[in-house]
């Protein structure tokens, strides 16, 4: 895996940085980063930047967000997936965050699991983008790519994260999902990957690959 992750390391510059991350890059604010987490499920990048940007230009604390309106933030985070669901979701996430832990987002995983609509994506997405904290996050790319690479041998996202936690070195946890995201984008992607751009190519034994580029 160590060698694995420095060919990717190398290769990353080229890609696009998931835009959780880059939106973490940018601001330390776990806030932020939880909320950006929220409106990226089930949505792509492109549409989660700027539905981000337009929602932090109106309230960037709980308290600044609970002062809104629903339909304030519908009309900011559209067209995202679900922007009715995910406003009342925010507006609740906030009224929570400032009657239980004092405007602030928990740090602990049990407790971020406590709150409204998020999961555990999200929650290790939190710890290790907001806290900078060892967490390993499970998305389609890495349940996707750590099976095909063989690494875990696994049928669901929850069970990828389990075996993941067991034997990938910790120090790895916090930056495997920004890499593998990114390469799953770009280069390992679901149907036809481009292994002929593969810069890992050589450590895949391609599992499940049927038809490649």
């Amino acid at each position: 895996m160590h060698a694995v992750i420095k060919r990717l390391h190398a290769a990353a510059p080229a890609w696009n940085a998931p835009v959780v991350s880059f939106i973490a890059s940018h601001s330390s604010d776990p806030f932020q980063v939880l909320i950006s987490c929220l409106l990226s499920l089930r949505t792509q990048d492109a549409t989660t930047g700027p539905a981000t940007r337009r929602l932090f230009q109106l309230a960037e604390t709980p308290r600044a967000m609970v002062t809104l309106n629903v339909r304030d933030i519908e009309k900011a985070i559209f067209p995202v997936g679900f922007y009715r669901t995910k406003a009342r979701t925010i507006l609740d996430l906030c009224g929570v965050l400032i009657d239980r832990y004092d405007d602030k987002v928990p740090d602990e995983l049990d407790e971020l699991l406590k709150l409204k609509g998020v999961g555990r994506k999200t929650a290790n997405l939190v710890l290790t983008q907001g806290f900078k904290k060892p967490g390993i996050c499970v998305d389609t790319h890495v349940h996707r790519i750590s099976n095909r690479w063989g690494y875990v041998r696994t049928k669901d996202p929850h069970a990828t994260e389990m075996a993941l936690r067991r034997q990938l070195p910790k120090q790895y946890w916090i930056e495997y999902n920004d890499l593998l995201v990114a390469f799953g984008q770009t280069i390992c992607q679901p149907l036809s990957p481009w292994c002929s751009r593969c810069p890992v190519v050589e450590y895949c034994p391609r599992r499940g690959v049927t038809r490649s580029r």
